[in-house]
């Protein structure tokens, strides 16, 4: 079990449990991330829509908060993003993650400053262009995850992905404990990232509102917004992701007027009236606001239980083919 949790990423990033935070707009702020990293994880700053000298503070901050390895995720749609993969090759920031599209271009120059690249990808396809353009990794993120989503589910993508390419896979999307990630590493995959999962904790600079329907959502309570304007989303279904969704039928324009800035009012303002508060499939598997070193013991010791009782099982099935 102990080889299992000192794998490729392990190695790659110099971090102590192979778990990744996911890279959320506004959520994932220094002091999260920073958490994250100091629990043994991978702490990731949502770049989101910062122009570079907003990221030159955040990155600033985080390094005040921990001395651990952390990462930047940096959205391909960003007006900014040449910028601000400018900044994280000048900070010599360890790790960038992309979202949101192909960041082939930025790969050989990423590299050639000693930053690890670990683009997102939601088909086996783009996996292996990002693993012929030197990516040192990839997070196969499915459709049950929080936010902009893909088409395919994580059991599926994970299963593809893993056997497409050679370079380690991270799992995303639903995850949200040892469990989901024991039955990610049984498909192949040497880590996971977490997005809805961090929210809920107590080092989160999200709203109390956002963490409290987080923790009283259901698995079924999270509903797809954006699809019919081209950038489907994960939200959890308040009477502000119903507005959204009739709109899209009724007025296009109107639906993509009020999701403008719909992210922030709902992780900085709590606004449960004109929020977008984007969240996993997994919500229903969290209960609880935890401390960020919480979540990651209880994450490793389900993981230690679910992998011991399937070797335990598979020991069995052995002891039983013998006999016969």
């Amino acid at each position: 079990m102990g080889s299992l949790l000192k794998n490729r990423i392990c190695d790659l990033l110099n971090i102590e449990y192979p778990i990744l935070m996911g890279g959320m707009s506004w959520a994932g702020t220094p002091k999260l991330a920073s958490a994250v990293s100091n629990a043994g994880g991978l702490g990731i700053i949502g770049a989101g829509a910062m122009k570079a000298e907003h990221l030159k503070t955040a990155i600033d901050q985080i390094r005040l908060l921990t001395d651990k390895p952390f990462g930047v995720n940096i959205i391909l749609v960003s007006p900014s993003a040449d910028d601000l993969v400018d900044l994280v090759i000048q900070e010599h920031v360890p790790v960038v993650t992309f979202g949101a599209g192909n960041p082939s271009k930025y790969i050989e120059k990423l590299k050639n400053a000693g930053i690890k690249v670990i683009p997102i990808v939601a088909s086996d396809n783009m996996a292996r262009m990002m693993e012929r353009m030197g990516a040192d990794a990839v997070i196969a993120e499915g459709m049950e995850s929080g936010g902009h989503i893909g088409e395919v589910t994580t059991l599926v993508l994970v299963n593809a992905v893993c056997r497409a390419v050679k370079i380690p896979i991270v799992a995303a999307g639903g995850i949200a404990d040892g469990r989901a990630m024991a039955a990610m590493f049984a498909l192949g995959a040497e880590g996971i990232q977490m997005g809805t999962r961090f929210i809920a904790t107590k080092e989160a600079d999200t709203h109390e509102n956002f963490k409290n329907l987080i923790v009283k959502s259901n698995i079924r309570d999270t509903v797809i917004t954006g699809a019919r304007l081209g950038h489907p989303a994960r939200v959890i279904e308040t009477r502000f992701a119903k507005k959204v969704k009739e709109l899209e039928v009724t007025s296009l324009q109107e639906a993509e007027e009020i999701l403008v800035g719909s992210l922030r009012k709902a992780v900085v303002e709590g606004n449960l009236e004109e929020g977008s508060f984007m969240a996993g499939q997994c919500v229903g598997l969290i209960n609880s606001i935890k401390s960020v070193e919480e979540v990651m013991k209880d994450i490793i010791k389900e993981f230690n239980i679910a992998v011991a009782h399937l070797v335990e099982e598979a020991n069995k099935l052995k002891c039983l083919e013998v006999r016969i």
